[in-house]
């Protein structure tokens, strides 16, 4: 009986390495992916990308951070527009993505902006995990302070302690997977003894 016991915890750990070696692969191979098709995520897709999200590590465990899921196509075309307005173009900042998560985080909590950040990490890399694109897409702070954006945030139940952390759009990627940048020299500075 302790052989067979030593067999399964033996059995359990290697499948544990595997499961560890293949989340080190997918955070090595996440990509921003910047066009996307048409057509819409899975639910089930969406609810363990948001999830992740929620799970994400927070100061002291206060979760200041809260997630807007957009997929209704007027609304994400009209986030898109604040978005380019931000940069003073006209272009899709968005990248034609059908579904946008917006990050936002409760100023009033100090980590607020690192807790928003943790949470949109664990969405870009939860979705490359199932098999989805994603892009981190930045000014959400500008178009949350606008006018337009506080509208946004009264119609989803926010005040105005909560500052834009970041767009996460995501999708299914169209054309070739991006190729890596090569890492830069010095990005880990070593103390050793």
């Amino acid at each position: 009986m302790k052989m067979f016991a030593g067999y399964v915890i033996l059995k359990e750990k290697q499948e544990a390495l595997t499961i560890m070696k293949e989340t080190i692969q997918d955070l090595k191979t996440r990509r921003s992916i910047k066009k996307y098709k048409q057509e819409q995520i899975t639910k089930n897709e969406l609810i363990q990308v948001l999830e992740a999200g929620m799970n994400a590590p927070s100061g002291m465990g206060r979760q200041a951070a809260v997630m807007a899921v957009v997929q209704e196509p007027e609304t994400v075309k009209r986030l898109s527009a604040m978005n380019a307005a931000v940069m003073g173009v006209s272009s899709d900042p968005f990248y034609g993505a059908p579904t946008v998560i917006v990050v936002l985080a409760d100023k009033r909590v100090p980590t607020y902006q690192y807790d928003g950040s943790l949470v949109m990490g664990n969405l870009l890399n939860a979705a490359h995990a199932l098999g989805l694109g994603a892009c981190w897409i930045h000014r959400a702070k500008e178009v949350f302070s606008s006018g337009e954006g506080k509208k946004l945030l009264e119609k989803w139940g926010l005040d105005e302690n909560y500052e834009g952390i970041g767009h996460c759009v995501i999708g299914y990627g169209e054309g070739a997977y991006p190729e890596a940048k090569a890492r830069k020299e010095g990005y880990v500075i070593w103390d050793e003894a």
